[in-house]
């Protein structure tokens, strides 16, 4: 008899931390491993955001939040959405949790039923299939390409679509693409949601201040249907926050009571050091941020780097990103190839070589549900990710 219970047995590991736990196994073994598997900005925290924590502590702000969120972190909250995103979100209907992750996880949790139907584009974030998983819902996933710069139609929204459809989950800037919808795509998209009065929206936006092409757009702006919205958002990527662990979410009053309720059985509130940190950093839009500017201009640097050494290896097909920090090139090319010794089947097979053969890590796109591509994080220095890619352009000229 198996003592675990069959919701976490069903439960994949989160392939980034696999590969990343990988990654580190090798490196004490004393191999020279480059990690480009992980999505977390390689900065540090702002000092003034810094100072706020340690203020915190010392004015003895150590004792147990309110589950939802300090008052004061909400209502920044509240006028962030309001100033930066033209959404109307009362402190009220505001959930800080720990982390996006959990964010998303009170969303689904709180909306789906055994049988639902949930509609996700693909590539989706790693934690998505799993958290619909312990929810019982039913992953409905439509298929995108590096063709078509990872997006969706509306003509492919509306034929997913069931009578079961409960949710629509997907992120902007995306996390593994970098796909960015403009304001005129999301339009389209909420358009068909307008015909669909019972379809609710989770929209992920935590990336929303490494975007590169214009002002970030979220469908939450729709009159239609802004009372159908939660909007995903957090201070860890923008603010090169990750380790506070600090997310939050938007919705309307019973959307959030829900997910007050649901936090509440199981971590009440977050920590409530980060939370004063994360009321210094909402203070001020993060573009007038020295340090921002420094990691974003970084950031297209890096990616235009990337993308510009991957044009010199055979078979890589790639679109142009437009936020984040992730490539994710379609290595189909490379099926079914071999060095003699391993054989390419598919993404993981090509992450497994290139981890064992050239000690570089990357996610296999099959993680995002795309089993053609791969991810590759462009969150370290051009030095390294010069390194990284020529160890793969050369590992992957031994495959034939």
């Amino acid at each position: 008899m198996n003592i675990l219970s069959d919701r976490v047995i069903g439960l994949s590991e989160s392939e980034t931390l696999a590969m990343t736990r990988k990654s580190r196994e090798l490196k004490a073994e004393g191999f020279d491993v480059i990690n480009l598997s992980i999505g977390e900005p390689d900065f540090n925290t702002p000092e003034q955001i810094k100072k706020a924590g340690k203020k915190a502590i010392d004015e003895n702000r150590t004792h147990y939040p309110p589950v939802p969120g300090y008052p004061e972190l909400r209502l920044a909250i509240s006028e962030k959405f309001k100033k930066e995103n033209g959404i109307d979100y009362s402190p009220e209907q505001i959930v800080v949790s720990a982390g996006a992750k959990q964010s998303i996880a009170n969303a689904i949790l709180c909306l789906l039923n055994p049988e639902d139907e949930i509609i996700v584009p693909v590539p989706y974030w790693v934690s998505y299939r799993e958290l619909i998983k312990l929810a019982e819902g039913v992953a409905v996933y439509i298929p995108t390409s590096v063709e078509t710069n990872f997006k969706i139609t509306p003509k492919q929204l509306e034929k997913a679509i069931t009578p079961k459809t409960k949710l629509f989950l997907f992120s902007s800037p995306c996390n593994p693409s970098g796909t960015v919808y403009t304001k005129e795509e999301l339009k389209a998209l909420a358009d068909v949601f307008a015909k669909h009065e019972n379809i609710y929206i989770i929209s992920d936006e935590i990336y929303e201040y490494i975007n590169f092409v214009s002002k970030h757009e979220s469908i939450a702006q729709f009159d239609e249907i802004k009372d159908r919205v939660i909007v995903i958002n957090g201070v860890s990527k923008g603010y090169a926050m990750t380790g506070w662990r600090l997310g939050y979410l938007g919705a309307t009053k019973e959307i959030a009571k829900a997910c007050d309720k649901m936090q509440g059985q199981i971590t009440s509130g977050t920590c409530s050091i980060s939370q004063f940190a994360a009321i210094e950093a909402l203070s001020d839009n993060p573009a007038t941020l020295v340090e921002f500017k420094i990691m974003k201009t970084a950031f297209l640097e890096r990616r235009n780097l990337v993308l510009s050494l991957l044009k010199d290896i055979p078979g890589m097909k790639t679109n142009v990103p437009q936020g984040a920090f992730y490539v994710f090139p379609d290595i189909s090319y490379y099926f079914g190839k071999s060095d003699g010794e391993d054989v390419i089947n598919d993404s993981n097979d090509l992450c497994m070589y290139l981890l064992n053969k050239a000690f570089v890590a990357l996610v296999p796109g099959i993680a995002f549900g795309d089993p053609n591509c791969i991810r590759i994080s462009y969150a370290a220095s051009k030095d390294i990710l010069i390194e990284a890619i020529d160890r793969i352009k050369k590992a992957l000229a031994n495959l034939k």
